[in-house]
């Protein structure tokens, strides 16, 4: 089998430093934004040309974490709380063969920055700051949208959490940074199959280490600190 060497052309700008907290699917946050950056290389405005065009773009990107893990023909995915298989190529799991990700992301606007060139705005996605990205395309419509696409084990979101932030907690998080942090802890970024009330959990966003516990359908904020 011949191999074939792909490198990345632009990296992921996060409020994410670590993969906890991380939404599990692109735009289901949508007041996430974040930046991508080209590589020196691919800093040329004309390879941009039209993309404000689009609304959307797809972005394919690396599990850059998950590369050494290998990968297996089976996965237990954390929608089915970690107790049942499914083949891999029926999941979105990390865990594949060449590691690869698919996002498809709002685009606000492409921006030429002095020292770095052009620089995309996004809103949803679901990358780790530094994550490498591989290729970038418009998404289209009348092509990409399926109405009566089956989603399989994966029907909705699942449940939402109350998300419950004490007055002075609240005050240390920039506002432009609030209602992402509330959109990142209402869709629970626990593991499906962690639920004890008494746990406390740690989630890096955007400087802040997150402390939460969560009790039935309701999660509390203890603490941010930087």
């Amino acid at each position: 089998m011949e191999d074939y060497k792909i490198s990345p052309i632009a990296r992921m700008e996060s409020d994410f430093p670590t993969k906890f907290g991380i939404p599990r699917q692109a735009g289901i946050v949508s007041q996430l934004q974040s930046r991508i950056v080209f590589e020196p290389q691919y800093r040329d405005m004309e390879a941009f040309r039209g993309i404000e065009d689009f609304s959307h773009i797809w972005v394919i990107w690396q599990f850059s974490e998950n590369i050494k893990g290998g990968w297996s023909p089976t996965v237990r995915p954390p929608r089915l709380g970690g107790n049942e298989r499914k083949g891999v190529f029926a999941t979105r799991s990390p865990f594949r063969p060449n590691a690869l990700g698919l996002s498809c992301l709002r685009l606000i606007r492409l921006e030429k920055d002095k020292n770095l060139g052009p620089v995309l705005y996004v809103e949803g996605a679901d990358l780790m700051d530094g994550t490498p990205i591989f290729d970038i395309k418009p998404y289209i419509p009348y092509a990409d949208c399926h109405m009566d696409a089956l989603c399989g084990f994966a029907p909705d979101g699942g449940k939402m959490l109350e998300v419950i932030i004490p007055k002075d907690i609240e005050e240390k998080i920039p506002q432009n940074k609030l209602e992402a942090l509330r959109g990142v802890l209402a869709n629970d970024p626990r593991p499906r199959y962690q639920n004890d009330p008494k746990r406390i959990y740690a989630m890096k966003f955007s400087g802040f280490e997150i402390k939460f516990s969560v009790e039935d359908e309701a999660l509390k904020v203890l603490s941010a600190e930087k």
